[in-house]
């Protein structure tokens, strides 16, 4: 498939990189090292996944790094999609040295999507952002050029100013998922059909609840634990859906409640990323492509989210 209305042609679905390189949030080398990644990326290339996700602030910089060894040393042709952050005391005259120390840290001549991570009127308007990655477009440094946590009215926003300048607004990275489905109540979901833009949807497993591996009693420990969702409550109420994910999965080969929660975005027709930090859980997230769900199992996991739809649990 392509992105939006662009050259690009990716698998239907992504592979995120933000754990790689990512000590304090994600416990790289401490949970996972070097080795696991290395057969993450393996495991997804050889599944036919070949656009993979990263960004200048994961990792501080690790995540790039690493994954761009990665590509160099395997050699073969995939997708690396990455971000511009607006850091404090950045604005929209900073992107193009942000983009050249992204390359450094990746080792290749240009990025095949080029994002910015999010908007912040007070230090860029969006005018100033997407005349960056114009340029950037122009200057063959980006093949592709995105948003991500842009809102429906940025998102038209965005468009309208790269179309000026002839470059298609390839997508949107948005947090979605069965626990956090807002960009169907927020317009985004409408807004890029509308558009013809691809949705590259974010934390598709809701950072593990969905597999199953969380449950009250068993929280995760570090920065996750802090977020309402991984609370006590939280936890308590995703369950009854993910016992639906699992009764789901009995009826595809007994398939696992990730790969139907992840089955049922590709339904949706947008591009999950989901991350993966061994090759086990690459492989496990590949599975989800042989899953075609019916129109009965998508709504009924529909009913069964649709507290979600507006925001997650709080």
């Amino acid at each position: 498939m392509r992105i939006g209305a662009t050259d690009v042609c990716i698998a239907p679905l992504a592979v995120g990189a933000w754990s790689w390189g990512e000590r304090r949030y994600w416990g790289y080398e401490e949970d996972f090292g070097p080795r696991d990644v290395v057969d993450a990326f393996a495991a997804s290339a050889d599944a036919g996944l070949d656009l993979f996700d990263t960004a200048e602030v994961y990792g501080d910089g690790e995540s790039e790094k690493i994954l761009g060894w990665l590509v160099r040393k395997r050699g073969v042709p995939v997708a690396v999609a990455t971000k511009f952050a607006l850091l404090p005391g950045r604005d929209a005259r900073t992107l193009p040295r942000a983009l050249d120390a992204s390359l450094r840290r990746l080792g290749l001549p240009r990025v095949d999507l080029y994002q910015i991570h999010w908007p912040d009127r007070a230090q860029a308007s969006v005018a100033a952002l997407m005349d960056g990655l114009a340029d950037a477009v122009a200057a063959g440094k980006a093949r592709a050029v995105g948003v991500s946590n842009f809102g429906a009215a940025e998102m038209r926003e965005a468009h309208a100013l790269l179309a000026r300048r002839g470059v298609p607004l390839a997508s949107n990275q948005v947090r979605y998922s069965l626990l956090h489905r807002a960009p169907e109540a927020d317009g985004v979901v409408d807004a890029c059909r509308e558009l013809g833009v691809t949705l590259l949807a974010y934390s598709p497993l809701a950072q593990g609840i969905l597999t199953g591996k969380y449950a009250p009693g068993r929280e995760p420990v570090g920065p996750r634990a802090g977020h309402a969702e991984f609370t006590a409550s939280g936890l308590e109420a995703a369950g009854a859906l993910v016992e639906l994910l699992v009764a789901i999965g009995a009826t595809h080969g007994a398939a696992r409640p990730e790969q139907v929660a992840l089955a049922w975005l590709l339904a949706k027709g947008v591009v999950p990323i989901a991350g993966a930090k061994t090759g086990e859980q690459a492989r496990i997230n590949a599975g989800a492509l042989a899953i075609q769900l019916g129109a009965d199992e998508v709504a009924a996991l529909d009913r069964a989210s649709e507290r979600w739809r507006s925001a997650p649990v709080t």
